[in-house]
């Protein structure tokens, strides 16, 4: 038994299908916006875009329990926090470490697909890069 059969003793069908269709639109456009994060002309959009995104993973995996992908998503959420109000493009360290993190989010999607547990976060995701260095 897997992610899709717990959720669907808790909640409605319905609220599932709807979860994972608006999921399945945002895991798509993640990582050709993390790309665009090294563009100095896209930042600030692509930025805004996927602090959104990983919001509302965070918020709607919170209302499903899914206790996983909230802590990933608010990691995330809360290192964007810190890249908003930047006006320089990102280095290739942290692009490397989202496009992991997108990465994780795809596989989950596939977790959710076959029915399978949520794939464990490899720890070394929970290490945020050094945002700073050029």
């Amino acid at each position: 038994m897997g992610i899709r059969s717990d959720l669907e003793k808790n909640f409605d069908f319905e609220i599932i299908d709807e979860f994972l269709d608006h999921y399945s639109m945002m895991v798509e456009i993640m990582e050709p916006l993390i790309v665009e994060l090294g563009n100095i002309n896209r930042y600030h959009r692509s930025i805004e875009e996927l602090f959104r995104i990983f919001h509302n993973i965070k918020s709607a995996s919170g209302y499903l329990q899914i206790a996983s992908m909230v802590r990933l998503a608010t990691l995330v959420e809360d290192a964007f926090e810190q890249l908003r109000d930047r006006d320089t493009v990102v280095n290739e360290e942290t692009i490397t470490w989202l496009i992991s993190i997108s990465d994780v989010f795809m596989q989950w999607q596939e977790d959710f697909k076959m029915d399978n547990e949520l794939t464990k976060i490899h720890f070394s995701l929970l290490i945020l890069p050094d945002m700073e260095k050029a």
